[in-house]
């Protein structure tokens, strides 16, 4: 039997989820069979159908008494505003996907398990690394996990994106410093029009007027996943007025001598070889919008890669911060409920 999963917040990410679970080749492995999300369940069928930023949805929703009925499959709706007003337990759910954004402290996050959650799947990274059993990366260090664990965040949408890109070229070429800034999309937190939205005020600002830098912790993300850089990675967060993709901009001092060419030949190399599912490489005449609905974590842009002298280098690393990520929190999900005990043996194709 499938592994019985819930979504708690059922706005970008909770909704990526779900349809990337529809599209994969492990959806005979993990079975969506709850969401709780506040908004109203014909609200929900609407925005599940109709998705402005990836296009229709490609199967059949429906609505069913106090359940959305996806691809023929019901789905228990709640609304819920406490993980303790529901009954995971009752519903019997194995792992649950918290999409909400609204939990980043372990005794906020214990709330689930108390409740009968008995794993819970974080979109975002814990406030502290100590907030989560594992923060982890897929493809990176899935390999840590084994099964124990209660609490795990797949971390961040730029933190997928950017981990292996650094982590391949320590590697094969060693990293002094880092300098990053992040293009990011707009999100959810920031008015369209001026208004009283945020405590940072830059955040009161109208998200598609202009340009609006904004605070970032992802430099404590990446010295989580690669503890050798820790002390060495500054970064920078700007919002810019598009609906998704985003972008690095990435500045490194390299430990030996290397050009452009070498770091776009390692970096096409891994993309079609080990990196694969995780890094695709382009030298082509790139806007964002040629990589929404794009799977992979980053897309290098070969043709923007520059050196400065032979320790000093530049490159610009796109991707869509809600595809993408959504497909490696499914990896996570897969390859984490795996490892844990008594798990219903996996259906064979």
């Amino acid at each position: 039997m499938p592994l019985r999963l819930a979504i708690n917040g059922y706005g970008r990410i909770g909704r990526c989820f779900l349809r990337a679970l529809l599209e994969s080749p492990v959806a005979h492995n993990l079975q969506v069979v709850a969401i709780n999300e506040p908004a109203n369940l014909e609200s929900m069928a609407y925005l599940t159908r109709y998705d402005s930023t990836h296009g229709r949805f490609p199967g059949q929703v429906e609505l069913g008494d106090g359940t959305l009925i996806v691809d023929g499959q019901p789905i228990a709706i709640s609304h819920a505003r406490r993980p303790e007003e529901v009954d995971w337990r009752g519903l019997g759910i194995d792992l649950v996907i918290e999409s909400s954004g609204s939990y980043g402290q372990r005794a906020e996050l214990t709330r689930f398990i108390d409740a009968g959650c008995p794993r819970l799947l974080l979109s975002h990274p814990g406030n502290s690394g100590n907030d989560v059993d594992a923060t982890i990366v897929s493809g990176i260090n899935q390999h840590s996990l084994n099964g124990s664990e209660k609490l795990v965040s797949a971390a961040s949408c730029t933190t997928n994106a950017i981990v292996p890109v650094l982590d391949l070229l320590d590697r094969e070429i060693g990293i002094e410093q880092v300098l990053l800034t992040t293009l990011h999309s707009v999100m959810n937190d920031q008015p369209l029009i001026d208004g009283y939205h945020h405590d940072d005020l830059r955040r009161t600002r109208s998200a598609m007027q202009s340009i609006i830098p904004v605070s970032t912790g992802l430099a404590r993300g990446i010295e989580r996943l690669l503890p050798q850089l820790t002390g060495r990675v500054h970064a920078k967060a700007i919002r810019v007025p598009t609906l998704n993709v985003s972008a690095i901009d990435l500045t490194l001092t390299t430990k030996r001598p290397v050009s452009a060419s070498e770091i776009n030949q390692l970096l096409a190399a891994a993309a079609a070889g080990p990196f694969a599912r995780l890094i695709a490489y382009s030298e082509a005449a790139h806007a964002s919008i040629d990589f929404n609905h794009d799977p992979h974590s980053a897309i290098i842009d070969g043709s923007q890669t520059r050196t400065a002298g032979p320790h000093l280098a530049n490159l610009f690393v796109w991707f869509d911060n809600e595809w993408g990520f959504a497909n490696r929190m499914l990896e996570v999900a897969d390859h984490w409920s795996r490892l844990w005990p008594n798990r219903p043996p996996t259906p064979r194709n």
